[in-house]
């Protein structure tokens, strides 16, 4: 009967699903590095993971296997190679030369601890301190360990007693490379001669350092220490520094020692041509500066600069000019790595302004609490927001271009928009461009500027809120792309609506509707087996009237509902700003509904929510019911509880299943250690009993209505206010563990069947209906899917004067488990998107009601219902729920297609996906699994056991989109984007960026005529021979395992030498390609010149025989 389902478009299963990129801030970063040839720049995190920089858009993340600390990195400048040590004591090379670096080779110490790194420029050996005070030399091209040992008793005076402690520092001198200057942790500096092997010098601190810096011309270099002081020392004066400054101390009069100050943590010596050179450290403020930020300290010849950071600083690094040390840096930059942020100062500019990020980084700004994606969008929405974003911009920002801008774009062959959108916690909705496997930040709308700021009433507080923290956090957002119509649910039971528009508005009053309710719930109890005809007792129509808005809370809270003394009644939990309200371009308020205490009970949080701009209705629903909005008329349509919806028929009389127990239902959003109320102030006193009351009303609103409508027999009231009572779902239990037992017959006294899901579209409303008609589709907790159709008025001006019928109209299936998502297929199986209307723009100067209802008009359905209809169904349900997948025909309401996606875990997240070659179902697993489903057949297209680990951030956050997209956030503050696409697999290593670029290495500075003549330029050293196998044999055989890379030894060899020496090769190459032209070039001239005269030759001897005859030869 249905042959058109059995393919399903997709002809053979899907084989591939790869991370494609890394977006936002490196979570605990740790360390960092930048090449000034190259303009790249790379953060190591405490977790292992890497992420370079390079322009706007290039981007690269790479991940160490042991998921160690990166306590180190160090580029091999301009050669596409980066050294990086962990704290494990494992070293390793990363190969930059290729779109997703790899490892060619790693080093594991064994015995002793790795703390410092050195890799100088143009050199192929590494130096590495350790814990013990010894320093290793490894060879970067083979990765293997030279004889060449200094000890750190060799290193010490012989008289010295204690030992100096670890190495913090290593450094060549800059005039000349066979001088090493070495720091140890106990206050030591060592001048070591690498020929000689011994000490030349050394300089004793009372104070324990922590960082070392060179003079250019090597004859000076400045410690700073554990007291906040920093000593200068010539090199050849040993016994005391030659200055010693204090940069944040007070000095006291009588010449004493300053007071002690924090340690300054690192310092920077950067000489400029032409004015005073520069000093840079982080740390060292006094003592008394209680609750004062982290600050940077630039030291300029007098004058003393100190910038005040968000974020504790981890690491900075001064970008200069040259890449050599022996020359003047001219530094014209410094980038601090924040424990949060990455901040660039201009050096050049007066007042040191910061350059405008332009990586996306502030992700985490704050607390990412829930996140959507949206491929294939209309093309002009990311400009519209664009425009409306680019005025948001914050001034004062550097004028310069960004300094980080090594790399090349990749060659993009996607073209089709991407926006992601992410709510978080202080109320805040971000709009991210995402096309193209880029990031950008388009526009920032703040919800929180529709309440009024909460006073330090404490008393207050606990009277309205029922969060403890962040009580604008956004819970669920509703987009609708078309229209750019955008509703978000925040955790205070509160929703907003949004309009875009090009144009500023005041706002004089906020359109507001304040949701009372209350249910009275008794006798919950299990009908005996098989006696299902009883009717429940409906609540009675009665009168509704509006309250009064303004109710002072009460000072005491009170828990008991039927008090009649202190308690809180018609209070929101936030309260709604009542002073005119500015809202500049972008997205403006439309309406705000909220729910309000109800004899003491603190409204239910919103659980579900869905947004029809063609129908002008939201819907949203909690763990009690739904309400449906019409946010045209600014009303409230129908109010029921879950139960409600069924009808005469008794929900109680249902198919055995467990109940969810207290947990929270799908949509949830808090994390464990995130805000949330206490279990006793939301829990509601009548949460043991379950038969309905009377429902009470209370709209402030200019157009109020209460409909009765007959449902099966029975009368139902529309009230405006949920139904509550349940008790909260504990969404601090951070653990996905269910029980679903078969066993169970009767539902669990304690639950309640929560709204999970919803989907508006033109299908049927019953069985057997001859005829489409808007509807509203809503999935429950106890795994029911229910019809509720929608009469709407004509389009035009009868949208706003007549009511909108709301008609629940039965059940449609039954499902293990939450239904998580639903979407419909045509006849043919192919995707049919709910209705909507086109964008048009609401303050549009002289637009009249004609031209707006011309922008109004509902999408046509492309079905046209079958005569016969047991031959041919016209729309195809797909259902999914937490445990299966159904696809039911309709209108005859058969199940043809039915799959059991999991059975000892539960779906996260689903969504009816659009691919290339057909629709599939996508889903993600509390175990880690992600999975395919063909449409309509529910044939497996894809498992892959993708993340062993799954957690609450990663399951409120997780989303598919269209063409093969997913994401989630992968740490509080990066988005991890994937694909299952099998053509973004195979165009991936195009559309990602180019780290390495070739670039020329800058000459070396020019020693002068008087250098060259009497010395004193920069004298180099023979590294290979002194720390070659030859001179200074082989290394201790257990200090160091050698790690190939993943492509094996011998392959390894190559293309690690190939990194190392690669460009030094080419250019050797280049030479001998044009001495050979040049060679060629000039043969070429002498043959030419050979046949010309051969040729001139042959011609005068042809004139001179040519009259001969042969006898005269």
């Amino acid at each position: 009967r249905h042959p058109i389902l059995l393919s399903g478009g997709f002809r053979e299963p899907m084989e591939t699903l790869e991370n494609t990129v890394r977006h936002g801030f490196p979570y605990q970063p740790s360390s960092m590095a930048h090449d000034p040839v190259q303009k790249i720049l790379a953060i190591g995190t405490q977790s292992g993971a890497l992420r370079l920089f390079g322009r706007p858009g290039v981007e690269c993340y790479c991940q160490h296997e042991s998921g160690a600390a990166v306590i180190s990195l160090q580029f091999l400048i301009n050669e596409g190679a980066l050294v990086s040590a962990l704290a494990d004591d494992s070293v390793h090379l990363w190969n930059l030369r290729q779109r997703r670096p790899a490892i060619l080779h790693s080093l594991k110490f064994n015995r002793e601890r790795i703390t410092f790194v050195h890799l100088p420029f143009q050199s192929k050996w590494l130096y590495i301190g350790t814990e013990k005070g010894n320093i290793h030399i490894v060879n970067v091209e083979s990765f293997t360990l030279s004889g060449y040992v200094i000890m750190w008793n060799k290193a010490i005076e012989l008289s010295s007693k204690a030992h100096p402690g670890p190495v913090v520092h290593i450094s060549d001198n800059p005039m000349d490379e066979g001088k090493l200057i070495i720091g140890y942790e106990a206050g030591i500096v060592v001048l070591w001669d690498l020929k000689s092997k011994k000490a030349d010098y050394r300089y004793t601190y009372d104070e324990a350092i922590h960082s070392v810096a060179w003079h250019h011309e090597g004859k000076q270099f400045i410690c700073s220490h554990s007291d906040g002081t920093l000593t200068i020392w010539n090199i050849k004066g040993q016994g005391k520094p030659f200055q010693t400054i204090t940069p944040h101390g007070k000095q006291p009069k009588d010449g004493k020692k300053p007071e002690p100050c924090k340690p300054i943590l690192k310092v920077e010596y950067k000489t400029t041509r032409l004015g005073d050179p520069f000093m840079i450290l982080s740390g060292g403020l006094s003592y008394d500066t209680v609750g004062r930020r982290p600050c940077l300290t630039v030291m300029h010849g007098k004058s003393t600069a100190v910038l005040e950071m968000d974020y504790p600083i981890v690491d900075f690094l001064t970008l200069c000019e040259t890449p050599y040390s022996n020359d003047f840096q001219e530094p014209y930059a410094v980038v601090v790595l924040l424990e949060k942020d990455l901040v660039v100062i201009d050096l050049a500019q007066n007042g040191y302004p910061i350059f405008e990020n332009p990586y996306p980084l502030t992700i985490h700004e704050s607390p990412v609490t829930c996140c959507e994606y949206f491929a294939d969008c209309p093309v002009d929405l990311i400009p519209a927001l664009y425009s409306v974003g680019s005025r948001q911009k914050r001034q004062g920002y550097s004028k310069k271009e960004w300094p980080i801008s090594g790399g090349n774009w990749g060659l993009g062959t996607q073209s089709y928009p991407e926006i992601i959108i992410t709510g978080h916690a202080d109320g805040t909705v971000k709009f991210w461009d995402a096309s193209a496997i880029m990031l950008q930040v388009l526009y920032k709308l703040k919800t929180a500027k529709v309440f009024e700021k909460s006073r330090n009433n404490k008393e207050d507080k606990q009277n309205t809120e029922i969060v403890d923290e962040d009580p604008f956090a956004i819970q669920i957002m509703a987009w609708c792309p078309e229209s750019r119509m955008l509703c978000v649910a925040g955790v205070s039971a509160n929703l907003i609506i949004y309009r875009f528009s090009r144009q500023e508005i005041t706002t004089e009053v906020v359109q507001l509707l304040e949701v009372r309710l209350q249910y009275e719930v008794n006798d919950m109890e299990s009908p005996p087996e098989g006696g299902g005809g009883g009717d429940r007792d409906l609540p009675t129509p009665g009168t509704a009237s509006p309250s009064p808005q303004t109710t002072g809370p009460p000072t005491h809270p009170s828990t008991s509902s039927n008090s009649s003394d202190g308690v809180r009644d018609n209070v929101p939990c936030l309260k709604v700003r009542s002073t005119p309200l500015k809202q500049s371009s972008g997205y403006q308020v439309e309406l705000v509904v909220q729910l309000v205490w109800v004899s003491g009970e603190p409204p239910q949080q919103i659980t579900s929510l869905a947004l029809n701009s063609s129908y002008g209705l939201i819907v949203f629903g909690n763990s009690n019911g739904l309400a449906v909005v019409d946010y045209l008329q600014k009303t409230v349509l129908l109010n029921l509880g879950t139960v409600e919806l069924y009808g005469s028929n008794d929900p109680y009389q249902r198919q055995a299943r467990s109940p969810r127990k207290t947990r929270q239902p799908a949509g949830g959003l808090c994390d464990i250690n995130e805000g949330s109320a206490s279990e006793d102030r939301c829990k509601s006193p009548t949460s043991g009993k379950l038969s309905f009351s009377m429902l009470e009303l209370c709209v402030f609103s200019p157009c109020v209505r209460v409909l009765y409508l007959s449902v099966l027999s029975s009368t139902v009231l529309l009230s405006v206010c949920p139904p509550r009572g349940a008790n909260p779902l504990d969404h601090r239990d951070n653990s996905f563990s269910r029980s679903r037992s078969s066993s169970v017959t009767s539902i669990d006294k304690e639950a309640r069947e929560a709204i999970t899901s919803f989907h508006f579209c033109e299908t049927f409303a019953r069985k057997g209906d001859s005829a489409i008609t808007p509807c509203l589709y809503v999935g429950t907790s106890l795994g029911t899917v229910l019809a509720v159709a929608l009469n709407l008025p004509p389009a035009g001006e009868q949208r706003l004067l007549q009511p909108v019928i709301v008609l629940p109209s039965g059940t449609l299936a039954r499902l293990k488990g939450s239904i998580l998502r639903m979407a419909f297929l045509d006849n043919t199986g192919t995707f049919l998107p709910p209705a909507f209307e086109t964008w048009y723009e609401p303050n549009a100067a002289g637009a009249d009601s004609e031209e707006r209802d011309k922008a109004r008009k509902r999408r046509p359905v492309s079905v046209s219902p079958s005569t016969s209809q047991e031959l041919q169904e016209s729309q195809y349900a797909v259902v999914c729920s937490e445990k299966q997948a159904k696809v039911i025909a309709l209108p005859s309401q058969n199940c043809i297609f039915k799959h059991s996606i999991t059975e000892t875990s539960f779906v996260l997240r689903a969504d009816v996906v659009q691919m290339n070659i057909g629709n599939c179902v996508a889903c993600f697993c509390a175990n880690g699994h992600i999975m395919t489903l063909s449409l309509p057949g529910l044939r497996p297209l894809l498992d892959v056991n993708y993340l062993p680990l799954t957690d609450m951030r990663i399951a409120r956050t997780f989303c598919f989109t269209n063409l093969g997209q997913a994401m989630y956030l992968t740490s509080p503050t990066e988005i991890q984007r994937i694909t299952y696409s099998q053509e973004t697999c195979e165009n991936l290593q195009e559309m990602l960026g180019e780290l390495f670029t070739p670039v020329e290495t800058p000459e070396a500075p020019n020693r002068g005529f008087f250098k060259g003549l009497f010395g004193g330029g920069a004298t180099s050293l023979d590294r290979e021979e002194l720390f070659g196998e030859t001179q200074a044999g082989k290394a201790s055989r257990g200090l160091a395992q050698h790690i190939p890379g993943p492509q094996g030894l011998e392959g390894m060899k190559g293309a690690a030498s190939g990194v190392v020496a690669d460009l030094a090769r080419a250019r050797i190459a280049l030479d001998e390609r044009g001495q050979k032209l040049g060679e060629l070039d000039e043969r070429t001239a002498a043959m030419l010149a050979s046949a010309d005269s051969f040729g001139k030759h042959a011609h005068d001897m042809m004139l001179k025989c040519k009259d001969k005859k042969w006898y005269q030869f």
